[in-house]
């Protein structure tokens, strides 16, 4: 299932085994499956980006308002 959503605030993600790293503000794709969700954006530059991250991640980012889903 696709949905557009919003990032307002902190949401990172880890990249392989590296450092976390944050996804920037503003407008994302996301794509949910049954164990994980991948945020698509593009930077203020036109670059794109994706990350995965587990659903608890994705929800608990729901719950605090950073993700906001259904918005463009």
């Amino acid at each position: 299932m696709s949905q557009h959503a919003m990032i307002r605030g902190e949401v990172c993600f880890r990249a392989g085994d590296g450092v976390l790293v944050p996804v920037p503000d503003g407008d994302v794709d996301i794509d949910v499956a049954d164990d994980s969700v991948t945020l698509h954006w593009q930077d203020g530059e036109g670059n794109a980006g994706t990350a995965a991250i587990t659903r608890d991640e994705y929800e608990r980012y729901v719950r605090e308002g950073k993700i906001r889903t259904g918005g463009r």
